[in-house]
């Protein structure tokens, strides 16, 4: 993620950075904003069949925001909390929650960033990581639990919830399923900083425990997503989790996808791979038609 972050007012970055936190830039060159619904997965092609609506939610004492995306016929359904990476809930990730409304999922992105606002700048590493890192973990955990409990209030939810997120919010997927028993399948993608709190601290007082340490609390079965090119998370971590999730006798599956770094489902920015997103996107709603449906 540093590499990334740290060569994001030059350009994308190198595709083996030497410092491992590879978060691609956000935004992304013109060549791929022409081509940005091309062979997408998952893509609504018909927008008729989804309604989509920002909500607002309590959380705790909070009221935090939302964006909530439903199948347009009624009918009973499972829900998705889709957790947003580092930038924030954008555009693409109300993308993502569509997908899932479009096969048969009320879907629904908390923004965990509605208390203090987003990255001012999501291009600029010094405006990402103080938001990113200013998270607590206890705070997440509420606000995940809050968006489960919608989920589960809507009418015609079935009662069953997945939980999906990317970068941040594949750390803070790994956060809630090894701290809650709300979800009932968990898809982590390239969550990034579970072995330690931050690039210079192992714990903080927001992250008082490494993601890693929590995996055998983990309460309902957990797909875990990595590139082979990526810096942060590794390969060798995710060999690390897959040791500890069968020591501790967890329903886990690892799965490293090749020629892949870092958010390569995010198909707005330079790091998107066609192939090991397609591959991705059958794999995780295959997931979550086993667990959920």
């Amino acid at each position: 993620m540093i590499a990334a972050y740290s060569s994001a007012r030059r350009g994308p970055p190198s595709p083996r950075p030497k410092i491992g936190v590879n978060l691609p830039v956000p935004i992304s060159p013109s060549r791929f904003q022409e081509d940005r619904m091309a062979n997408i997965p998952g893509a609504v092609t018909d927008p008729s069949r989804v309604r989509g609506e920002n909500i607002e939610l309590q959380s705790g004492a909070d009221t935090i925001k939302g964006y909530l995306a439903q199948p347009s016929q009624s009918g009973r359904y499972p829900g998705i909390v889709v957790i947003h990476e580092a930038f924030g809930l954008v555009e693409h990730i109300r993308d993502i929650a569509r997908r899932f409304a479009n096969i048969g999922y009320n879907a629904l992105a908390p923004d965990l960033y509605s208390r203090k606002g987003g990255p001012s700048d999501p291009n600029d590493i010094n405006t990402v990581f103080p938001v990113m890192f200013g998270k607590s973990d206890a705070e997440a955990v509420q606000d995940l639990e809050a968006a489960a409990d919608h989920l589960r209030g809507l009418p015609g939810a079935t009662g069953k919830i997945g939980v999906i997120g990317f970068c941040s919010g594949g750390r803070q997927t790994l956060l809630f399923a090894s701290s809650s028993s709300k979800a009932d399948a968990a898809v982590d993608c390239w969550g990034g900083f579970i072995h330690r709190a931050t690039p210079d601290a192992e714990t903080t007082p927001s992250r008082p425990t490494p993601i890693l340490n929590m995996i055998d609390r983990l309460h309902c079965p957990l797909f875990a997503v990595f590139g082979e090119e990526d810096q942060n998370p590794t390969v060798a971590q995710s060999e690390e989790l897959r040791s500890r999730a069968q020591r501790a006798g967890k329903d886990v599956t690892i799965k490293v996808y090749k020629n892949a770094g870092h958010a390569f489902l995010a198909d707005y920015r330079p790091s998107y791979r066609e192939g090991p997103a397609a591959e991705l996107w059958k794999d995780a709603v295959s997931f979550f038609d086993k667990h959920l449906k």
